[in-house]
């Protein structure tokens, strides 16, 4: 347990020689937060400077051998592309001790990232945990604050009249939510579109690519197709008469030009790429948008194949994007390899999970996945060791081998091109052990009698145990978020209801014949504030979070449990959203010109929104606005570290590893401070009762205190960090040690309150 430091215990020494109620001990802690606002006050130092193009770090030198006009300023202008590879719920850690590991069955990309630079284990997601807000927060190195995601893949607006309606999460950049919520979907606090991920590139000289990474291409053809191309287009035509074959042509697929590229001239039906409130402006830029604009470009000498040989069609046999759900590795790096032969050296990419059998029935030939996963729309779970799932790790292995000697037979690899290999989250699975036990998947398959997640029905749930019968939707999900009709505000009594309600929620698994709680962990706006989970946005601000049990998948349903409200659901056994942490650690690869070659390491503490930063610096771009994270100078070789990062022996201070390291364990959602808040939190909304909620009171205004303290600590901390990995300015001397100080204070007053039960 952590060190409680000297300054902390002189607020709970007079405490612990009598007894003291526990509401007079939050009063007193509520007041040492309270104060400690006022040590944190910063000294000095203007904001962070916004910058109205993406601009060369101080110091560094351009690349003589940048591809296509791309002026990447490198350390010793080595980078020439940048690969950035995401997964969806693929593991490096075993999810069956016998079985090996996603990546332990991917060698030929394990190897590639162990052998030539760094696999980061210790890495994290932002909260929720969820394919759409993860990957978002990885292109864009804020946290969902920040671009309008925290709640994913989906989530309700309320209407003026508290009712709340659902909408997607994968949406184009620029895409407004309704008309009864006329905000982006992509929304800064101030309620302005949030800055584009490919910016700072184009800028730059370099064009983007896009296969299949949320929000960087169209989404959905129907209305955003006719957004780019216009109504009465041919292509808005034939999404009508068609979506199939539009989202085929269309979707899924796209090219961000530098200015003035041909790639994306009229000629090759560029359209403009059009960012409303991008800083600075953003004009004379154009893009290609889809597969039937794109591949023609990649690839002129005929049909766009995968890495196997065969065209790439969707699951009807329509050449072109085959979807988001199930694009396999061999046709996500084909389009990659293709992008990068052909004028593209920046490419964000998005592969889908192994764990799930993506062999729809309805593919003539079966050639969308190996010829042992059946063709049934029923099976749509594989466990640990499945024949399926192993054949698909396999079918990934392979695509990988052929797409690393494919990049070096062009002379693209790991001494000039900046490879980034993450996975969205990771996640829990749901069912019975194997059979055999000792099965491993690779002499012995495994099989699975109980299989699947277990659905639960939230409204009838609510009603027959805990009597709550008001009107509610809630995101279908792990994680089930509640949008109380009405929009109850911050400790309303009938938001409370629900909240206290749900903290009391049990069910009798199906799976082990137990009865488990429902709840893990409670937010509500309050707590989701220093999460980062609040967006500029009002109208999609939830009554609260459900952190729930990772068995269960919560929808709603009818008002009683007349039907079982508990069943088992064999199409799905992959769950994540939650603060368990098999879902909210993943892994981080990184190789390229600047990485030391270290296998992995597990030292270096890491979420998502540290990616960016890390590209950026090596790079040596930066951002038209400010990120959240910091870049992991710990994998740096030396001579790749920017100059205020350097000391006389040529080696990063430890004053930037010390500041930076602290900065994370009290701004990440996952770090230190996030989750020992959430534990406040959650105690905090399953106390009190009608007419007696003053617990709730005391701790709902140290969290807010808590919050404030927090940002105005971090904001100083990240200034620091930012200057001296982009301003050229080292770290004051004792400046990091004193802000460290101020952070340890800040975290042990939280676990006061968290241990003052």
């Amino acid at each position: 347990m952590r060190t409680t430091s000297h300054f902390a215990k002189a607020f709970v020494r007079p405490l612990r020689s009598s007894s003291v109620h526990f509401s007079a001990l939050l009063r007193q802690t509520l007041a040492a937060v309270v104060a400690i606002t006022f040590i944190f006050a910063p000294i000095g130092g203007a904001a962070f400077p916004i910058a109205t193009e993406a601009r060369p770090m101080p110091g560094a030198e351009a690349s003589s051998a940048a591809s296509n006009g791309c002026a990447l300023n490198s350390a010793r202008g080595q980078i020439q592309h940048v690969i950035y590879l995401q997964f969806d719920n693929v593991h490096f850690t075993r999810d069956n001790p016998n079985v090996p590991s996603d990546l332990e069955q991917m060698p030929n990309l394990l190897n590639f990232i162990t052998g030539n630079g760094v696999l980061m284990t210790n890495h994290h997601t932002p909260l929720k945990s969820h394919t759409a807000d993860d990957i978002i927060t990885s292109e864009t190195g804020v946290y969902p604050d920040k671009h309008g995601m925290p709640i994913s893949n989906s989530f309700d607006w309320f209407s003026a009249t508290g009712i709340p309606s659902f909408t997607s999460s994968f949406q184009y950049w620029t895409d407004i939510v309704n008309p009864g919520d006329p905000n982006f979907f992509m929304i800064t606090p101030a309620g302005k579109n949030a800055p584009a991920p490919w910016v700072t590139w184009t800028r730059a000289g370099c064009n983007v690519g896009a296969v299949s990474i949320a929000n960087l291409e169209l989404e959905n053809v129907r209305g955003d197709v006719t957004t780019v191309f216009g109504a009465g287009s041919p292509e808005a035509m034939e999404a009508a008469a068609n979506s199939t074959l539009a989202a085929a042509d269309f979707e899924g697929i796209a090219i961000h030009c530098a200015a003035g590229n041909q790639l994306c001239s009229s000629a090759n039906n560029g359209k403009p790429d059009v960012l409303p409130n991008e800083p600075g402006s953003y004009t004379g830029f154009n893009a290609l948008f889809g597969h039937k604009n794109v591949a023609p470009q990649i690839s002129p000498a005929g049909p766009l194949l995968d890495l196997d040989g065969n065209p790439v069609t969707n699951n009807r046999g329509n050449p072109g994007f085959p979807g988001f759900g199930g694009i396999s590795a061999a046709q996500t790096l084909s389009y990659v390899a293709a992008m990068a032969e052909n004028g593209v050296p920046i490419i964000y990419s998005y592969i889908s999970d192994a764990h799930d059998n993506h062999t729809p029935a309805t593919f003539p030939g079966n050639l969308y996945g190996p010829a042992i996963c059946k063709t049934d729309p029923e099976q749509g779970a594989l466990g640990s060791g499945d024949p399926c799932y192993e054949a698909q790790l396999a079918a990934y292995n392979e695509a990988f081998g052929k797409f690393f000697a494919r990049l070096a037979k062009d002379g693209i690899n790991h001494q000039n091109t900046l490879f980034v290999i993450t996975a969205d989250e990771g996640d829990h699975f749901v069912g019975g052990p194997p059979t055999p036990a000792t099965c491993d998947g690779v002499t012995v398959t495994c099989s699975y009698d109980k299989l699947g997640e277990i659905d639960a029905n939230m409204t009838g749930l609510m009603a027959t145990e805990e009597n709550i019968t008001a009107p509610f939707d809630i995101q279908f999900d792990m994680v089930p978020v509640f949008y109380v009709n009405g929009n109850p505000p911050v400790g309303d009594p009938l938001a409370r209801s629900f909240e206290r309600a749900a903290a009391n929620l049990t069910a009798v698994s199906p799976i082990t014949g137990n009865t488990d709680k429902l709840t893990e962990a409670l937010a509500d706006p309050v707590e989701l504030k220093l999460l980062h989970m609040v967006t500029g946005d009002p109208q999609r601000t939830p009554t609260f979070v459900m952190f729930g049990d990772p068995d269960y998948f919560h929808s709603t349903g009818a008002p009683n449990c007349n039907s079982p409200c508990v069943v088992e659901n064999s199409g799905f056994a992959w769950n994540h959203g939650g603060i368990d942490k098999e879902i909210v650690t993943t892994f981080l690869g990184l190789v390229g010109p600047g990485i030391v070659t270290k296998g992995v390491d597990d030292s270096v503490w890491s979420d998502h929104v540290d990616i960016r930063p890390t590209m950026l610096v090596l790079t040596g771009l930066r951002d038209d606005y400010q990120d959240d994270g910091r870049a992991l100078v710990e994998e740096f070789s030396p001579w790749a570290l920017p100059k205020g990062l350097t000391q006389g022996n040529g080696r990063f201070g430890s004053e930037f590893i010390e500041l930076a390291r602290a900065y994370k364990q009290i701004n990440a959602p996952n770090g230190d401070l996030g989750q020992t808040s959430l534990r406040i939190s959650t105690r905090a909304l399953a106390s009190g009762s009608p007419g007696s909620d003053s617990e709730y009171i005391h701790v709902e205004n140290a969290i807010s205190n808590i919050t404030t303290a927090r940002d105005t600590l971090a904001a100083e901390m990240l200034q620091l960090l930012q200057d001296a990995e982009f301003n050229g300015k080292q770290i004051p001397p004792g400046r990091a040690e004193l802000l460290t100080f101020q952070a340890q204070i800040l975290l042990d007053l939280t676990h006061l309150l968290d241990n003052a039960r």
